[in-house]
Formats: C-alpha cells, structure tokens, sequence
C-alpha cells in the first residue's frame, strides 16, 4: 500500500517543525463508562498541516479540491483503549480517533466516520500505533471537513497484540468495530473534550476493509438502528464472496498475493473454523512457514518471499482437486460461507468501488455483490458501483477513498 499512496515523507518533517504541543497523558475512562477504558490526546493537527497532506494528492488527484474546501478545521489526534469480547471472553481493543475542534460558526454537531483499514501484518503499523502513516494522515485530514473519524486497529493488533488476528472472521471483526464505534460515542461526553456529537454515522473501507464495511452495515441496520443513524456506507474492493474468490484463485497459475491466502488458512485454523491441519492445504516447506510467520514483525514483502506466487507450488494436489465438493473440506467450505456477505435488503444508501484491474480481488467480486442486491430487489438508486479504470488494488485505494469522502460530504 505504501509504494503506492504518494511519498508524504516532507510532511513527516514539517509536523516535527510546526506540530502542537502534544498532552501524550493518558487518561483513565469514568467508572460509568461501559466501552470506554482510557485514552490519550496526542497532539493537534493543525489547519496548515492538513492543507499539507491534502495539497500533496491533489496534483495526482484533482477530486481532492472538493474536500480540501471543507477542511478549515485543526483535528485532536486521540487514542483510544475499550473493551470488546473476542470468543464469549472480555478483552481490551484499541484504535484511532480524530476529532474536529470546532470554531464559531462550526461548533458542530458533527457525525462519525468509521474507518476500516485493508490487511495490515505489521503491529507498527495499526491506526493507533502510527498514526502518521500515509493513510492515516488522510483519514485525520478528513476530520477536518466536520467528521469524527474512527480508525479501529482490529484484535491482534495495538491493545491486543498479544493475541492472534482474527482475519477475515466477521463477528468478531464486527463487534470489535461496533464496540469502538460505542467507546467512541462515550469519549466524546468527557469534560476535557465535550464534543458536540451527532447521532449521524457514515462508514468506509477497502480490501479487508472494505469486507468490513459492508458486514458492518448489516450488523448495524439489523441491531444499532437506535445507536446510530446510518447514513451512507462506502465498501472498496473486498473479498465479500470467499467461496467464489478462493475458486477463481484456484483456477490461476499463479496469484500475486499469497500471504492473503496464508493469513486467511491462519487465521480460521486458529479460530478452529476448520478440521484440516494446514499441511492439508499447503505444500511444504509452505505450511511449516504460514504457522510462524505471522506473529506481527514481518511485513507483506517479506511474507510474500516465504511463500510463492505458483498455486500448484502453494497449495497441495488434494486441496486443488477437492476444495470445491471434497468431504475433507466441507467445514472449511462452511467457514468461507459463514464469513462471506449475503445481498440483504439494505435500507442505507451503498458506494460498492473496485479498480477494473485489481488481480488480488478481482472486480468481479464486486460486480456481482452489485448485481445480488439488484436481483433481490434492492432500488438503484440504493446502491451505486464505481468501477476505477486502469486501477490495481493498491492503486484504486486513494481514489476511491476520495470518492467516497466526496459522496458523504454530499450527502452531510
């Protein structure tokens, strides 16, 4: 993702120079606070920072104009501990939040946007470990324009690194970020930032991200109708359909990303999703490596190198004749069910957005999501597909984004 948003490192050194004082005291949560554990206002991003980041992606991408008019306010940068559940267990989840500082004239109430990020293996890298990553910049410049920004880290990572992360797994991934989206809601009545908040609430992501948006959704019209006014819900190129990504990588020679592939075996073997041992499914020296390498210290890079990009290499005889109707699979055929995104008769508005030419996750993916809503009869005018021309994964990433902030700026 990094090589492909713009290189931002001259903002690094002017946040060094020009940067507000930092408070960096954690404070504990009230005892009357049912999410909220503690939290920490880090600094404050100011307006001429913002316009910073913003005028670096504005050459490559003019759309930006729009939100860069919006932003005319400075953004606290807060991170946030609070409690979830992981497994029927209590357990303590962290994330980003950034925070609009209102001014005459703009004093609020403003809504929330929560964001979910794509595949990270990298525990440096969550939202509230480094909050001065590329993307993460963006999101708090997006705070400017009026949004309470939240950055879920997802378990396994920050507060909960010491656990493994559940990828790909829908009801925890789904109650971590609703439990921060509560947190959230609870952090802004604390005296020392008593922000006008309103009850309205947009939600977007991409790849992993944008799988979690769209379970999100469903979670959140079907049980938080009464939390949250959900208003718009932007979903960029996710795996929403595993059964039908996992086929259409198995008929490829080769795939480029296979750590997605081990991260995901990983993952639903250790949740016990499935009755295989992963020498079932991989080839050696491959299995061996996918049960070690994702402990958080590696980035995708090297993750890629331990394993191979050639399916036959990857994967074993057994698993390529038999995925599809095989009785050693059925339970594992059953996980990619249970986690993937069934069309369901959405009552929020929905961006569905993919690069036309993404060879992680193809476009098809999310055409045909697009097309299930509409043979269940959701109304167009409900739902909206965005193809990127000439865009891969990584590359529709900041486009999108930008596409969807627009889209809410429209709608708010």
């Amino acid at each position: 993702m990094k090589r492909y948003l713009l290189n931002i490192l001259p903002i690094l050194f002017v946040f060094v120079l020009f940067s507000c004082d930092p408070t960096g005291q954690e404070q504990e949560a009230d005892g009357e606070d049912k999410y909220l554990v503690s939290y920490t206002k880090e600094r404050i991003l100011s307006i001429f920072e913002i316009d910073v980041i913003l005028g670096a992606l504005k050459n490559k991408h003019p759309e930006v104009s729009t939100l860069d008019e919006a932003t005319d306010l400075s953004v606290w940068i807060i991170t946030m501990d609070y409690k979830t559940t992981f497994q029927g267990k209590d357990t303590i989840a962290s994330g980003l939040v950034c925070v609009p500082i209102g001014i005459e004239g703009n004093e609020g109430p403003f809504p929330l946007l929560s964001f979910q990020n794509g595949t990270n293996v990298l525990h440096s890298n969550a939202p509230s470990v480094n909050p001065d990553y590329e993307l993460y910049l963006f999101l708090e410049a997006i705070s400017a324009a009026g949004f309470i920004v939240v950055a879920p880290d997802y378990l396994g990572f920050g507060a909960s690194e010491e656990m493994f992360h559940p990828y790909l797994d829908k009801e925890s991934t789904t109650q971590s970020v609703v439990d921060m989206l509560m947190a959230t809601k609870e952090l802004m009545a604390k005296r020392n930032l008593d922000v006008d908040i309103s009850n309205d609430l947009y939600i977007a992501g991409y790849s992993q991200g944008g799988w979690a948006t769209l379970h999100l959704q469903k979670e959140l019209e079907e049980n938080y109708s009464s939390d949250f006014n959900l208003k718009a819900s932007g979903c960029g190129a996710g795996p929403y359909n595993l059964l039908f990504l996992n086929s259409n990588i198995m008929e490829k020679e080769n795939y480029p990303m296979p750590y997605f592939l081990g991260y995901m075996m990983d993952s639903y073997s250790k949740l016990g999703y499935m009755s295989n041992s992963l020498d079932e499914i991989f080839n050696e020296p491959y299995a061996s490596r996918v049960s070690e390498m994702y402990d958080g210290t590696h980035d995708s890079d090297y993750l890629n190198l331990q394993l191979t990009t050639s399916i036959s290499e990857l994967f074993t005889s057994t698993y390529r004749n038999e995925y599809a109707s095989g009785s050693a699979f059925a339970n594992l055929r059953a996980s990619f069910l249970d986690n993937s995104v069934e069309a369901w008769n959405i009552s929020t508005p929905l961006m569905l957005a993919h690069g036309e030419d993404d060879t992680f996750v193809p476009a098809q993916v999310s055409i045909n999501m697009y097309n299930d809503f509409l043979d269940i009869g959701v109304d167009n005018s409900k739902i909206n597909l965005k193809l990127v021309e000439g865009a891969g994964h990584q590359q529709g990433i900041v486009p999108t984004g930008i596409a969807f902030v627009n889209w809410f700026l429209s709608l708010k």
